[in-house]
């Protein structure tokens, strides 16, 4: 009996070549542009007005434009925070440990990751500096040299690890970004025709000559930044959890919290690249680069760590009933029945129940209900963050102290201005840079379209636009 091993369906379908994978990707940046995306930038800008307003009223008038009280003095410049952090992690993983891994599937997906997580990492920025009251004092959580009496930061408090994780984080997420785009943006700086498109483009790419010495280097590069980056996957969503694990706030004080929220910052993170592949393939025609191999591919992983967070929702049950605290277990029992009960039950819902759908091969591959499963999951994400953060401070060990919190219009317009923020980046980024990783993308293309649609394993159609685009 012979056993044939199935083959892998492409990476790259449509039979394409060099040529073709530099006409597509650079069309886009190249191209004037269209209604859609003129449409969707002006819907991100009056998100960004709304922002640019709220954070005015907030320094103008003070902190008390928010809704926070005695009782709950974090809500939702905190809840904001922790998601938005999640949302920068799926770039690095993707980026990082699969480039470790050596999982071909990330090519396609890697830009627009890593793109997102920057831009998701300055979103989330703003909260802590806005929620200081006096943002223009934000140099002071760092260790520097002063004249007020050797004022100095303390190095115990998890806040001042977040600044450190994060600022980190941040940095080696942007040099990964840049080193990755300096052969692309060297193609288009060859193609250009204006003068000020081709200059701008030859400062982008340095200089880049697309030489054996230079690929050589890059590779290396990528290499070192993949080993650096990998630890910050796992340590800044750490160092975030114990912002509350280091207290002794029931529903805080546990010690599942590092794994949790890491592997729900790679669930939301995941969800979001998921959202924005799926549209930007549909209004680029990217749908040979971007397939449904990619999406059945990251919809596993959401499974995976939807599962691991759904366990450590059910884990922080039992742990509060073993141990006999009666506050830990209210807590627990508050959030469920408690005046907060709705928040809870759509962060189960969205969390734990949808992402199960993922386990049918038909829901993995269609990409509608991908869409709206992702949609569902970074908003129960977000709840997760507000029953964590509000439903174990509004009611504390002092009944005569219990409040509710309840947002402002400003509370509101922030968050909803930092999604404007975030998406007028990302659709500049689409549009002025190449969203898909040309250089990586013709490495596969070899083992993946050509050995299917052309079976005498000719290589034909290199590419002419410039010696920059071939990896040797």
């Amino acid at each position: 009996m012979q056993h044939v091993s199935p083959i892998r369906e492409p990476l790259v379908t449509g039979g394409k070549t060099y040529h073709d994978i530099t006409e597509d990707v650079c069309r886009q940046v190249e191209a004037k542009p269209n209604v859609r995306w003129a449409a969707a930038l002006a819907v991100a800008l009056v998100g960004l007005a709304i922002f640019i307003y709220s954070t005015y009223r907030t320094l103008w008038y003070g902190i008390g434009e928010w809704g926070l009280n005695k009782t709950v003095g974090w809500a939702w410049d905190i809840t904001n925070f922790v998601w938005w952090v999640g949302i920068g992690h799926a770039g690095t993983l993707i980026s990082a440990i699969l480039l470790l891994f050596r999982q071909k599937w990330r090519t396609s997906i890697n830009r627009a990751a890593e793109a997102m997580t920057i831009f998701a990492v300055i979103c989330a920025a703003m909260f802590p500096v806005l929620h200081m009251g006096r943002p223009w004092l934000a140099y002071w959580v760092l260790p520097l040299p002063n004249t007020f009496g050797s004022l100095w930061v303390n190095f115990n408090s998890p806040l001042l690890w977040d600044v450190f994780a994060i600022s980190t984080y941040f940095s080696v997420s942007l040099v990964f970004w840049y080193i990755g785009l300096i052969p692309d943006f060297a193609t288009i700086r060859d193609r250009a025709t204006g003068p000020i498109a081709r200059r701008a483009y030859s400062f982008l790419s340095f200089g880049w000559t697309g030489s054996a010495k230079a690929w050589s280097r890059y590779e290396t590069v990528s290499l070192i930044l993949a080993g650096l980056a990998t630890p910050l996957v796992l340590s800044v969503h750490t160092i975030v959890s114990m912002d509350f694990a280091t207290s002794v706030i029931p529903g805080w004080h546990t010690t599942i919290f590092p794994p949790y929220f890491v592997a729900g910052a790679i669930f939301s993170g995941f969800a979001m690249v998921l959202t924005l592949m799926i549209i930007t393939r549909k209004v680029f025609k990217l749908e040979d680069y971007i397939t449904l191999e990619h999406v059945e591919s990251m919809n596993k992983v959401i499974i995976l760590t939807g599962s691991i967070v759904g366990v450590a929702y059910i884990t922080e049950f039992f742990i509060a009933w073993y141990s006999g605290v009666e506050y830990e277990q209210y807590a627990f029992i508050n959030r469920a029945t408690g005046p907060y009960w709705w928040a809870y039950w759509a962060m189960m819902t969205c969390n734990v129940i949808t992402p199960q759908l993922f386990w049918f091969r038909s829901i993995r591959r269609s990409l509608t209900a991908t869409f709206i499963i992702t949609i569902f999951v970074n908003i129960g994400m977000w709840f997760e963050r507000f029953v964590i953060i509000v439903t174990s401070l509004h009611r504390d060990f002092l009944p005569s102290s219990w409040a509710m919190f309840s947002p402002t219009i400003i509370d509101i317009g922030i968050y909803v201005g930092t999604i404007g923020l975030f998406f007028t980046l990302f659709l500049l980024f689409a549009k002025f840079f190449p969203v898909i990783n040309m250089a990586e993308v013709k490495a596969i293309l070899k083992s993946s379209s050509e050995v299917k649609h052309h079976p005498h394993g000719t290589m034909h159609g290199t590419d002419k636009d410039s010696h920059t685009n071939t990896h040797p």
